[in-house]
This record gives structure tokens, C-alpha cells and sequence, in this order.
């Protein structure tokens, strides 16, 4: 019987013989411009400014590009740079199932190696859609027990990068894709105690995941070999890292059903796992007729408790935090009706209106909720108005999860806003124009670095 990894080869081989379905085609671009809406804002915030400066030296090389930074690298750092800055304003897309965001590893690998080959958008778009495909089910495969400890954009991203760079390079070798994940499988790291407390790092698992991936599959296609039983091996990558995992998920569907058409694209600027009680909350400010929402006097929320572990942050005292942090989000959001970059600055912060509401925020962990984790993300609240009426509202699901899906349009809408302010809204919308038919151009024509 044939390991884990060779039938994921033989998928990747079948692929590379045929186009990829036009809904699949379809989904592919709205992976990429979703994953450049994330992609800029993060180029003007920590840490993606440290990292080019850490490495100014490495810049003005190769022929892989730093959008943002109009210069380029070699194809392993700008695949760091760019899945760091794609992962940094908490925007970018989700994959239920694996607790994971696969857009960060896959595309910011996809498309250094992709430039750097001179690929073209077809190509990229293919790439982008088998990275998806492979590292979604890895990753559900492996949870819920993997998010216990791991960060999986950080782990899981490191397969994804690596089979889209693989696919580039080698599409029709199975070796290079077998050996290529093999060997990123043993370098997948990333702490979720980066991200329960303050520091960088987490937004740098996107990115080393990236580049792990590229370096992975160019090693592969150069004669490097790994261990092809390291992901169900006794030792292996599911051993240390899983409560027995559920290889059987990892290639289930291969082929048939395309996972890149089951992805969530963020409606809000924070932790995903916030996002079910922050719909519940717009849905109550809906309805408060007139009522000051800075006079409720208590809000209720229940929800699934891997929630509560990863965002009850109670007193986010930076950006970072506050993006984990129920209160804080949910509190914005009734008072402001929204919770997008604005609800991140110091002024937001720092707002008295905001933190006076927060302190009115109680949390529970509902057995019934955390039983459908991760496949269902939902969540209740409850508000109680001074004059003693209750509100209640329960999110089943997500804004922009695949039961409400942001259309074409909301994703435009969510691209001009967060793209436009970094390149100037004529730019933006070209670029936008460019993505959407970009299985007709170029990436040359794309100009993501200008002359």
C-alpha cells in the first residue's frame, strides 16, 4: 500500500495533466486577491518592517518581488518577507477544518517561485490550488488535538508552501513532490504561545513557513531526499505533533472535491475565532432602536472554549492583543458598527467608551460549541439593556464562511480598502482588474514592483 505522500504525488501528477475546473479557476483568484488584500496593509506594520530592514542587504536581488517595497529577492526571502507581511494585520483567509490560513505559506511561496521560474499566471493559479489542497487536508488531518500546542499556519503552512513550489518547479516528478514535503515536514514549527502573549512572532510563522517551503521543494528538485513515512511514521510528524490524527483525511477527496472552494475570507481585522460573536454583535446593535450601546449593561458570550483560550485577552494593552481579544473586539463593534484597521489604532485603543464596555463582557465556554470545533465556529450573545431587556443572537457560522460567503463584490470592496491607502486607488485598481484575469497574463504584467 503506497504511503501518505505517494498518493498526495499521485494527485499532484494527475493534476499537472489536465486545467483545472473553471469554478476551481474561479476560487484560485479570489485566494489571490484576498491574500493581496492582506498582503499590503501588512507591508506598513510590524514585523514586516523590521524584516526588511534586518535584511536590507539581501534586497535589490533575484527576481521574486516585495509588494509594498518596490524591490525584489531571491525567492526563499521574499517568500519570508511577504508571508510575514500577508499574516500581519490578521486579515488573511482561513481553512476551517484546520484551524489554518492557508493563503500566507501557499501563495507567498507560490508566487516567489513563480516569478523567479518566469511562470504565468495560469501556472501560478494551478500551483496556488494544489498547495491548497494538500496542506488543508494535512492540517485537518491532524487536529483538533494538533491547535492544543501548535500554531498551524506555522506547521501545516510549511507543506503548503512546499507542494506549490514543487509543482512549479517539477510538476509531473512525484519524487521531487513526495521529497519536497518530506523534508519541509521536518523542519514545521510554530508556538501558540507566541500568540498569548505580546510579541512578533506569530506573524513570522506565516512567513517561515513560506520560505520553508520554497527551500524545501528547490532542495527536492536538486537531488535532496527525506523521510517518505514522516508523516505517519512512529517517529513522524503526526506522532509528535497529534492525538492519533486521522491520515485517512489527508487525502480523502483529492482531486474531486476542491477544499480552495471551502475557504473562509475574513470580514474583520482580528483573530477568526472572534468573528461568530462579532456578527452576533452587529446583529443586536441592529436592534437596539435608539439605545446608546455604551448604556448596556452586560454582554454575554458564549462560545466554543478554543475561542476563549486564544482570544479572551480582558485588557489588550497593543494592537496585537487587542486582535485577540473578545472583549475588545465585540465591545468596537457595538459601538461602532464595524471592526476593521481604524478599530487598531492607539486612539481606538486607548478609547474610554470601548474599555468602559469591556469591563461589562462576561465569557463561557458552551460544552455543546466546543464540541463542534473546529468544523463549526458559532457563537451566542446576550445583552441587557438598563431598562432590564434581554437581547440574544446566535451566529451558527461566520460572515464569509462557506454558508455566507463574501461575494466577488465584498471582496473588491475589501481589496480597494486595504490596498488603495498603501499603492493609491488607481493602482489598486488595476492590480484588482489584473488579478481577476490573471489566468490570460504574465506576472510580469501584474507590475507588482514598478519599473
Amino acid at each position: 500500500m503506497p504511503g501518505i505522500l505517494a498518493e498526495i504525488a499521485d494527485y499532484t501528477q494527475h493534476e499537472a495533466r489536465r486545467e483545472l475546473p473553471e469554478d476551481v479557476m474561479h476560487h484560485a483568484k479570489r485566494a489571490v486577491l484576498d491574500w493581496f488584500s492582506a498582503l499590503y496593509p501588512g507591508t506598513r506594520v510590524a514585523p514586516t518592517s523590521q524584516l526588511v530592514r534586518a535584511h536590507f542587504r539581501e534586497l535589490g536581488h533575484g527576481r521574486s518581488s516585495l509588494p509594498g517595497f518596490r524591490t525584489t529577492a531571491f525567492p526563499a526571502l521574499a517568500a519570508w518577507i511577504n508571508g510575514t507581511a500577508s499574516h500581519a494585520v490578521e486579515f488573511d483567509d482561513i481553512f476551517r477544518d484546520a484551524v489554518y490560513h492557508p493563503g500566507v505559506p501557499v501563495i507567498a511561496a507560490a508566487l516567489a517561485v513563480a516569478e523567479d521560474e518566469g511562470c504565468s499566471g495560469r501556472d501560478l493559479l494551478r500551483a496556488v490550488t494544489v498547495g491548497y489542497e494538500i496542506s488543508t487536508r494535512i492540517g485537518a488531518a491532524v487536529q483538533p488535538s494538533h491547535y492544543l500546542y501548535f500554531h498551524t499556519t506555522g506547521t501545516v503552512g510549511c507543506f503548503g508552501g512546499a507542494a506549490a513550489a514543487a509543482f512549479l518547479l517539477e510538476p509531473h516528478d512525484g519524487a521531487v513532490m513526495q521529497h519536497a514535503l518530506a523534508t519541509a515536514a521536518t523542519f514545521a514549527s510554530g508556538l501558540q504561545q507566541a500568540f498569548r502573549s505580546e510579541s512578533m512572532t506569530k506573524a513570522l510563522h506565516g512567513g517561515h513557513a513560506a520560505a520553508t517551503g520554497v527551500t524545501a521543494a528547490k532542495g527536492a528538485a536538486g537531488g535532496i531526499t527525506g523521510a517518505l513515512d514522516i508523516l505517519e511514521g512512529e517517529v513522524g510528524f503526526g506522532a509528535a505533533m497529534a492525538t492519533d490524527p486521522a491520515w485517512s483525511r489527508a487525502t480523502e477527496g483529492l482531486g474531486r472535491r476542491y477544499n480552495i472552494m471551502r475557504v473562509t475570507q475574513k470580514n474583520h481585522g482580528c483573530c477568526g475565532h472572534t468573528f461568530a460573536a462579532i456578527d452576533a454583535a452587529l446583529v443586536l446593535r441592529g436592534q437596539l432602536a435608539g439605545v446608546d450601546p455604551s448604556s448596556i449593561r452586560s454582554i454575554e458570550i458564549d462560545t466554543y472554549q478554543a475561542a476563549i483560550d486564544v482570544a479572551g485577552m480582558a485588557d489588550p494593552k497593543t494592537a496585537r492583543q487587542a486582535r485577540f481579544s473578545l472583549q475588545y473586539v465585540v465591545s468596537h463593534a457595538l459601538l461602532h458598527g464595524s471592526v476593521r484597521l481604524d478599530a487598531f489604532t492607539e486612539a481606538s485603543l486607548a478609547d474610554a467608551g470601548t474599555r468602559s464596555l469591556m469591563r461589562r463582557v462576561r465569557l463561557a465556554g458552551d460544552p455543546e460549541l466546543s464540541a463542534g470545533f473546529p468544523s463549526r465556529r458559532a457563537a451566542r450573545v446576550r445583552l441587557e439593556l438598563q431598562d432590564g431587556r434581554r437581547l440574544e443572537h446566535f451566529s451558527p457560522y461566520r460572515k464569509g464562511d462557506p454558508e455566507s460567503p463574501l461575494s466577488d463584490a465584498e471582496l473588491d470592496d475589501k481589496f480597494d480598502e486595504l490596498v488603495a491607502p498603501v499603492l493609491g486607488a488607481a493602482a489598486a485598481a488595476r492590480l484588482r482588474e489584473n488579478i481577476w484575469r490573471l489566468d490570460r497574463l504574465d506576472l510580469g504584467d501584474l507590475a507588482l514592483v514598478p519599473a
